[in-house]
């Protein structure tokens, strides 16, 4: 939910509409390569086809802004109430989550004209000086933001149901990899000490979720932090030295995660002889050492950790860290069409590297909320609160990230067995 500054400036209408067309327009960029028949795919309960992400982004901004300020009402479709509510309570009745892949119709062409209908009443309605309603425009805003998160979802989801067909078909043509050099892993050292966290407005940006606020603040001990994420052929050595045979470096639950299903690699990868190839967006290749090592879950970062000598960063290290940098944030994000982590390619600097994009980050931290946090009231104060229990902290943002959508303060999370994601890690140690 949005946490805006008392007497903040609200954006004029012109330029609020604009954003709302380009993010809408993102989306249906995202699925052009796709065929109908992708679009309705669901491959496990916790990913969505395509078309369902299409319809509920669109269902969001009718249910939650049309529905109470555009005059004279009507829902395009009833049905689409029930069909396309995630999971909102306070609205009513879901179609369960397992079965959206079920449901063929209303058919992707409809779902387009839902969306242009919308689209179109919408500007209509931010036509007529938003600006008088701030609840609108932060309603608007909230939207755009939930958006971008259904656009990473759009290709983690797409990516895992394309790793089933034979031959792994490429959602993506443009093989991004060039070659490099191998840069070592060096640490950087922080002092610590009582700091604030939480989202910052003046550098932060003026929007956030709620679970980002309060700003508060927390104790660290000093920290040593790696220089970058690590790689593909580094959690390689970790399954050569029998990583996922060895239950001292495992937590319980997640040596019991490995024996259920008899892992012995990360989700994607495939033994070939004496090679391990990689499913990606661009098909199945041969995997690149160099680059940073994705969809690994909690319990597989938690392993490498333990076998590396180290530990995840908390989060709070983390966001200390990533607001220490010198350098203007800038990474591989989804606007760059490469869809993939790629590697270090510019020597080791004075500050970690990568911190934003490629891979999301896992760290220790569970999904609490902030001293002080109190969820708004009504269905879109369900948007965050509900799902603080049995989770963990992802930061940085990935390849599949719209760009604009990250911030230092941002919390991403998932349950600890979640692989889907673009999900890696940076080691961190105790300064003794």
């Amino acid at each position: 939910m949005i946490r805006t500054r008392p007497h903040a400036r609200v954006a004029p209408a012109t330029s609020l509409a604009l954003r709302y067309r380009q993010v809408r327009d993102a989306s249906i960029a995202l699925v052009a390569p796709l065929g109908a028949e992708d679009c309705q795919v669901q491959s496990m309960p916790d990913a969505s086809p395509a078309k369902w992400h299409l319809a509920h982004t669109t269902w969001f901004f009718e249910t939650f802004i049309l529905e109470r300020h555009e005059a004279g009402f009507q829902a395009y479709d009833p049905a689409f109430r029930i069909l396309f509510n995630s999971y909102y309570q306070g609205v009513g009745e879901r179609h369960p989550r397992p079965r959206r892949g079920l449901l063929t119709h209303p058919t992707l062409d409809v779902v387009k004209r839902y969306r242009a209908q919308v689209d179109e009443r919408m500007q209509a309605l931010l036509s007529t000086s938003p600006a008088d309603d701030p609840a609108l425009v932060e309603l608007v805003v909230l939207g755009l933001q939930h958006e971008q998160q259904h656009q990473e979802l759009i290709l983690t989801d797409i990516k895992h149901a394309l790793a089933h067909s034979p031959g792994h078909p490429p959602y993506a043509r443009r093989w991004p990899m060039t070659a490099v050099q191998d840069q070592p892993l060096t640490w950087f050292g922080h002092e610590g000490g009582l700091v604030e966290h939480g989202h910052e407005p003046a550098r932060d940006g003026r929007f956030a979720f709620d679970n980002e606020t309060p700003r508060h603040r927390t104790f660290l001990a000093p920290f040593e932090l790696a220089s970058r994420p690590v790689t593909y052929g580094e959690y390689l050595a970790f399954i050569d030295d029998a990583g996922y045979r060895r239950p001292e470096l495992w937590l319980s639950m997640g040596w019991d995660w490995v024996q259920a299903d008899q892992r012995e690699a990360p989700l994607y990868w495939r033994r070939d002889g004496r090679v391990w190839l990689n499913h990606t967006l661009q098909g199945e290749v041969e995997i690149d050492p160099r680059t940073p090592i994705t969809h690994l879950s909690y319990f597989e970062a938690d392993a490498y950790a333990r076998w590396a000598d180290a530990r995840l960063p908390t989060e709070f290290e983390w966001e200390h860290a990533a607001r220490a940098l010198t350098q203007l944030p800038r990474g591989n994000f989804a606007d760059r069409g490469a869809y993939h982590p790629m590697p270090q390619a510019e020597p080791t600097s004075r500050e970690p590297v990568q911190m934003y994009g490629d891979v999301w980050e896992w760290t220790q931290s569970n999904y609490n909320p902030y001293p002080g946090y109190r969820p708004l009231p009504g269905a879109v104060g369900e948007y965050n609160g509900k799902f603080m229990c049995n989770q963990f902290v992802l930061r940085g943002g990935s390849c599949a990230t719209p760009a604009s959508h990250i911030r230092a303060s941002y919390r991403n999370f998932f349950p600890p067995d979640a692989q889907w994601q673009f999900s890696g890690l940076r080691l961190a140690r105790d300064l003794r």
